[in-house]
């Protein structure tokens, strides 16, 4: 884009609109503002249609969209899903008697009502949940004359005395305290499955739809009706967190309104004109339905990871718009017709404006490259949003001025506080005085040297930000959270974490229980359970080692892997005939599952590499053991996906900005220049991560994206006009001077409007909102700051004359003096 006309002043004052040229400007410009009337009748046409569209806008959350599917772990999940049973998406509902022990008749039988139930509700594999009301959980014991067992629940179960201890018993005899019953036997779980979400399958319930349901018996049961036990429910699993995080969208929606009120304020603030601000904020209003319902249009919906978007839309039109409507206003003051000022407000800021939300769209669009289909429909809604923005406030928004212009008054205003700031009068003034100072070689000497030493310290500090969760129990929601509470209840209560690690042993047809391939499934299983953060492990191999010592009278001198493959098949037989979790119908699959004690990264880490040593060392072409099931395989490969897409998002967000701004500028001095700034932001932004204890994961891998992508903006304004006094021959310190006088209120309203649009969201419900928000906040803000000050400092001593510039005389310029008879962008 070529900037040296940002400046020009070739429009002059005109009062009388008959005489003004109306076949003056570019084409683009005599098409728009020709056709006023047809402009805005489109417009409203779209805003109505797409706020129709709006009906069908939607809160969702989806498993399957977390997952990285080209990663070769999340391939061989699904490749085997089907095989695999409960090891995907469940969700673990734990029923407490919190008067006393689960041998309690009445809370049994209130107890097997929420568990049928529970069987009902939309969505739920109903042939794999467990409890001890399911009859596929079973006990075995060795008697005298061989194998016996049964379901944990006696027949005909009636809560006398007699059942009671049979059901103790059965309990004791199903292994199953610690996993389906709590250790202190004061509470009972119900493992529930769920089915796979498939586009447009209609069969199968949303979590929505599903966490709905939970609510509902939740609500019903905890309220002990007359004559009834009191009960606890606590849920955990994805569909639980999903469904919790759905809630919290309504409670962000009062944020995005409170967003709505902090920009009115300053915006009006700044303008003291109440018909210009409230078109600013209209028009970025308009951009936010025209992106959702095109969000509804493609067949998308919100989730609590795209929610945030319709937020930076907001902010981004609002600072856009702050823009155009300056420019009316300082022409209007000058006495320029309402027509001829928006039609020289888009001349002049059109091209600027437009790179500025490519720019934005860059930051956006390079999260395309991440393959987690939930990141992507976030880039997709954020780059819809930028790109409406283009028509809603570079458009739209002059079209309405040229109608109702601005208030004189507050016009008039404007322009005697610029004029007096540019002489360095007034609060601003001073500001602005002092920022001149950093193109002077000790101010930008000390400027640069600070900027390295925290580039430095940052970068240290910055070494030690990790990958994935850093803390227990969900980082998405605050620790006082129910889930968190509920899930710290489990984790302390029941032996058996519900962060579950699975590696899948692949074999041909009826070879999972060959002698051989269940000695090095058993071999894994000791090898992962020699893991720190591994609680314990469970696989084919004990279950056939349990049933060995059973055939020979329970003596644990047997309670090992028979060399036999005749007693071993025997066994195998009975293993399905009981539906085994752990062999499929054919036997060419078999999990060893790792009970973890947490899902952080360091954990993941460890546990990951010990798999996948065993696996390099023991895998043959017939028996595979591929890496990985279970919610924290699918963490693991979730990791590695993000800490892989974070150089690669970071590389690409850099080239881009790097390549608009050698358009924009046409100097490699100047390039470097911009882009120094929002390098020593993003180291900053990680640095932070580490003092703030958060991990680099799906919900904050964007953040720095955005930041860069955003946040280049400000040098886009600073430096562009800067350039443009360079070249027509001011020295550095005026052309600095002229640029802060022209666009740094600009550049500091633009850095407020988008912090205030974010900071809201640091008293989300929802915690990684809240990251998110405190991290934009920062960069955005930070961002600011280092264009005002490091650009003159950079330019010190890379740009200190530009072309056939040459030194003036540094001394408050001429044209910021005159401000009232000159253009102001």
């Amino acid at each position: 884009m070529d900037v040296s006309n940002v400046m020009n002043d070739d429009m002059p004052v005109v009062a009388d609109i008959s005489a003004f040229d109306k076949r003056s400007g570019n084409r683009l410009e005599r098409l728009i503002f020709n056709n006023r009337a047809w402009v805005l009748l489109v417009c409203l046409l779209l805003t109505a249609f797409f706020a129709v569209q709006l009906r069908g806008l939607e809160l969702s959350a989806s498993f399957e969209k977390m997952l990285p599917q080209s990663h070769p772990y999340i391939q061989n999940y699904l490749a085997n899903r089907g095989e695999l049973r409960g090891l995907g998406d469940s969700v673990r509902i734990v029923v407490e008697n919190p008067k006393g022990d689960v041998f309690d008749k009445a809370f049994l039988e209130r107890f097997g009502k929420l568990n049928d139930e529970v069987f009902l509700l939309p969505g739920v594999d109903r042939a794999w949940m467990r409890s001890i009301w399911s009859p596929v959980v079973r006990w075995t014991e060795v008697t005298e004359e061989g194998f016996s067992g049964g379901p944990v629940l006696p027949e005909r179960f009636d809560g006398s005395p007699a059942a009671m201890d049979a059901l103790r018993l059965n309990i004791a005899r199903a292994g199953i305290v610690g996993s389906l019953v709590a250790e202190d036997y004061r509470s009972i779980a119900i493992v529930v499955p769920l089915l796979p979400q498939t586009e447009g399958d209609k069969a199968k319930a949303g979590y929505k739809d599903f966490w709905e349901g939970v609510k509902k018996l939740r609500s019903k049961y905890e309220i002990a009706e007359a004559g009834q036990p009191e009960m606890t429910v606590r849920v955990t699993g994805f569909a639980a967190l999903a469904g919790t995080l759905i809630d919290g969208l309504g409670q962000v929606m009062w944020f995005f309104v409170a967003a709505t009120i902090v920009a009115t304020v300053i915006i009006f603030l700044f303008t003291r004109c109440l018909r210009s601000t409230a078109l600013v904020l209209g028009c970025s209003l308009i951009a936010v339905v025209w992106q959702l319902g095109l969000i509804v249009l493609l067949g998308y919906g919100l989730d609590p990871f795209s929610m945030l978007v319709p937020f930076l839309v907001f902010a981004i039109g609002v600072s856009h718009g702050a823009q155009k409507m300056n420019g009316v206003m300082q022409d209007v003051g000058r006495g320029t017709h309402r027509l001829v000022a928006a039609r020289y407000t888009f001349r002049r800021l059109f091209l600027a404006g437009l790179t500025a939300l490519v720019a934005d769209a860059v930051g956006f669009a390079v999260l395309m490259i991440i393959d987690i289909p939930v990141i992507r429909e976030l880039a997709m809604g954020a780059s819809l949003g930028v790109a409406v923005l283009v028509f809603t406030n570079l458009i739209l928004l002059p079209v309405l001025l040229s109608y109702t212009g601005v208030s004189l008054k507050a016009a008039r205003r404007s322009l005697k506080e610029d004029a007096e700031e540019g002489a360095g009068h007034g609060l601003m003034g001073h500001v602005w005085a002092f920022l001149d100072k950093f193109t002077e070689r000790g101010w930008a000497s000390v400027a640069v040297l600070a900027a390295v030493a925290l580039g430095v310290a940052g970068f240290v500090i910055s070494k030690d930000v990790q990958v994935g969760d850093l803390d227990a129990g969900a980082p998405e929601l605050r620790a006082d959270s129910r889930y968190n509470k509920d899930l710290a209840y489990i984790t302390s209560h029941y032996g058996v974490s519900s962060d579950v690690f699975a590696v899948i042993v692949k074999t041909p047809q009826d070879q999972c229980g060959t002698y051989e391939t269940l000695t090095e499934v058993d071999r894994l299983a000791t090898a992962l359970s020699a893991v720190p953060g591994v609680q314990r492990t469970a696989s084919l191999a004990d279950t056939i080692r349990s049933y060995m010592a059973g055939s020979y009278e329970g003596n644990p001198k047997w309670l090992t892997l028979g060399a036999d493959q005749r007693v071993i098949d025997t066994q195998i037989t009975a293993a399905a005939g009981w539906n085994s979790e752990f062999l499929n119908t054919s036997c060419s699959v078999t999990p060893v599952l790792a009970f973890l004690s947490d899902h952080k990264a360091e954990t993941l880490n460890r546990v990951v590499a010990a798999a996948n040593a065993f696996a390099a060392e023991h895998g043959t072409p017939d028996r595979q053991f591929l890496l990985a099931a279970g919610n924290s395989g699918v963490d693991a490969a979730t990791n590695i996906v993000v800490r892989e897409a974070n150089t690669m998002m970071l590389l690409y967000v850099y080239a881009a900005v790097v390549v608009l701004c050698a358009i924009t500028f046409r100097n490699w001095r100047a390039v470097v220049i911009a882009v120094l700034p929002l390098v020593l932001t993003s180291i900053l932004a990680e640095a932070l991560m580490v003092k703030l204890g958060i991990g680099i994961k799906v919900a904050t891998l964007p953040v720095v994206a955005l930041g860069v992508g955003i946040g280049v903006d400000y040098a886009l304004y600073l430096l562009s006009v800067q350039l443009a006094r360079q070249r027509a021959g001011y020295s550095l310190a005026d052309a600095y001077r002229q640029a802060v006088a022209f666009t740094g209120k600009v550049v500091g309203l633009v850095g407020v409007t988008l912090a205030a649009g974010v900071v809201t969201w640091a008293w989300s419900p929802i915690k990684f909102q809240a990251d998110m928000g405190i991290m934009l906040t920062f960069m955005f803000v930070f961002n600011m700051i280092g264009a005002l000050v490091l650009i003159p400092a950079l330019s010190h001593f890379l740009l200190p004359r530009v072309g056939q510039a040459t030194q003036r005389q540094e001394k408050p310029s001429a044209f910021v003096m005159k401000a009232q008879e000159k253009e102001y962008v």
